[in-house]
Order: structure tokens, then sequence, then C-alpha cells
């Protein structure tokens, strides 16, 4: 309270809101944005669980987990079969969504993706001599040799890049261009290296059981939280390195914890699900242009819709071939090409 000098009396002072209103309406609607994903998440979790080559009902599919019956053929294909990889689709995309944002906030570059940086063509190289020199042949063994493939590729790429976004599509791009011919060569003399890679180079939640995430769990871990940590650099990043330091933050610092990141979620994810394309590129884009170019509201956004779309495209490949399916990898890829024509057409593709 003041006292007015005229009267003596006591005039009220008025206060000014903590945050603008339009801020505050701002925040409720991107908070909506992210519920409403979280809800198409979770219909596609159970589409995931009910649908599939072999017709189930839906009873069948709640008995397993409410009785399960070890007798009950349906109930063993739910826990055995859907049950593994929609939790593979789940933290696979939960990856590449997350993954695909900080490459693109930290190097600036709109069409920046594991790809791009040649981690996963450094996974694929390790899963191909893993199969050709050392006999691997199941799918937690490539896991560890495609983690290991796609962190050293990593290391490389940002060891020998730096902070120069530019550089690191180039260094990304040279490494790219070194190990395609290398496998090639490995698969042309090694037949059983060619089956093996085969299956795991077309992207697929198939054929991995909980195995892998019990392996894998503590880097996922690791690495989204390390994103979310990153969001509010990335976005002060996105401004520029100069206009980043004025504000106070230590670019270094910034660049440093994304490669960490970047390593731990790039190489689960590609452990998890083989090299998929494009959901770590296009999702980015689909979350900023829902919640605009703040990281703190992207990046949540991005770890729900890649997901979204990753076991969407599991779930329409197992429907679309009768008694047949497409692997994921085959159709996030048809799926993520009209997102990424629909960014190139658009005006805000620097807007990263």
């Amino acid at each position: 309270m003041l006292t007015s000098p005229a009267t003596g009396a006591s005039a009220p002072v008025a206060r000014v809101p903590a945050t603008p209103p339009d801020l505050r309406g701002r925040a409720r609607r991107h908070l909506l944005v992210v519920a409403g994903a979280v809800v198409v998440l979770a219909l596609v979790v159970v589409a995931s669980l009910l649908l599939g080559v072999r017709t189930i009902a839906p009873a069948n599919v709640w008995a397993a987990f409410t009785a399960p019956d070890p007798d009950d053929v349906d109930q063993a294909v739910v826990l055995g079969q859907r049950v593994p990889r929609t939790v593979l689709g789940l933290l696979a995309g939960v990856a590449l969504g997350c993954v695909g944002t900080v490459i693109q906030g930290v190097t600036r570059n709109p069409i920046a993706d594991p790809g791009l940086l040649g981690i996963t063509p450094g996974a694929s190289l390790a899963v191909v001599l893993s199969v050709s020199f050392l006999g691997v042949t199941t799918p937690l063994g490539f896991v560890w040799f495609a983690f290991a493939g796609a962190a050293l590729a990593a290391v490389v790429v940002f060891s020998v890049g730096g902070a120069h976004p530019a550089r690191l599509a180039l260094v990304g791009a040279a490494l790219t261009a070194f190990v395609t011919p290398v496998i090639a060569l490995v698969l042309l003399r090694d037949v059983d290296a060619f089956d093996a890679y085969r299956f795991w180079a077309v992207g697929s939640l198939t054929g991995r059981g909980m195995d892998a995430v019990t392996a894998l769990w503590p880097f996922l871990v690791v690495g989204v939280v390390l994103a979310a940590l990153l969001a509010h650099r990335l976005t002060l990043l996105a401004m520029g390195d100069d206009v980043a330091a004025a504000l106070g933050q230590d670019v270094r610092v910034t660049r440093g914890l994304a490669a960490v990141a970047i390593v731990l979620l790039a190489g689960t994810a590609t452990a998890f699900a083989g090299p998929i394309a494009l959901v770590g590129l296009a999702v980015p884009h689909a979350a900023r242009r829902l919640v605009g170019t703040d990281y703190r509201w992207v990046m949540p956004l991005a770890a729900v819709l890649g997901p979204v779309m990753l076991l969407g495209a599991d779930v329409v490949g197992r429907l679309v071939v009768p008694h047949s399916e497409l692997e994921a990898g085959v159709v996030a890829a048809l799926l993520g090409a009209p997102v990424l024509v629909a960014v190139a057409r658009g005006r805000s593709v620097a807007g990263v």
C-alpha cells in the first residue's frame, strides 16, 4: 500500500502479473497440444496391442494382462510378440524424436538427422563386421554392436567437425561416403552377412525381445534426461553462438552435452529398431509447426510424436498386406516423405 500525498489515504498498488497474459495463453495452448499428442500415443499403443496379421478379440487381449492363460495361443501372441514390439516402438520412437531434435538444434540444420551425421551408417558397418568376422547372429548381439558403431561414428563426427554446423554435416557426409562402400564390399564377400544385414537394415520392431530393452534402457534414460536439460540451451543457441554466449551460455558445454545425448539416443534407437529413416528428421519439424521454436516445448512434443509415428508405421505395416507385414522402417519412410515435402514447401524450413 502507498500513502497519497494529497489526502494521506492509503492507495492500492497495482500488481504487475508475473507472466503476461499472452504468454500464459500460449503456454496453455502448447500444453493442450502435448496432451493431445499423449492421447494419440495412447490410442496407437492400444492399436499396436489389438491389431495384427492374426485377429485377436479385444477381450482376449485384455485377459492376457488381467488373467493370463499359458495355454492360450492368442494370449501368447499378445505377450510374446505384440507387447515387446510395442515397448520397443515406444522407446525407439522417443529416442528418435529426441535425437532428431537435438541434432537439428545443435547444428542449426533443418535436414539433420542421425543418417546425415553418419551415425546410422556407422552402426550398420559395426553390425556387418560383427556378422562377417565374429559370427554374431542373435538380435541381442546386433544390439550391442549397433550401439557401439553409432557411438563411435558420433564421436568421430563431433571430434573432427568441432562446433561448426556446416563442418559437422560435411564430416558426416564424408564418413557415410567412406563407410557405404566398405559395407558393400563385406556383404558381397559374405552371403551369410548379407542375409543377416538385410533383415536388420530394413528397420523393424520384430525379431527383438525384451532382452534388448533390459540391456539398453539405462542409456536411453540418460540420453532423454540430457536432451530435456538441453532444451533451453538449444533455444538460445538457435539465435546464434554470439547471442547465446552474450546471454551467459557456454556454447562449448552445450555442444559437448549435445554430443553425449546424440551418442546415447542414436545408438539406442538404432540398436532397438535398426536404421529407421525419416522419423528423426520429420518429427522435430512437425513439433515446431505445432508449438513454435521454443525447444522447451519442442523437445517433449517430439518425444511423444516419435513413438506415435514409429508405432503407427508398425501398425499400418501389419494391416496393408494381407497375411503378411511391411517393416516399420519402410512404412515410416512412406509416411515421413509427405511431411518433408510440406516442410520444404513451407516458409519456415530454416526456423530451427
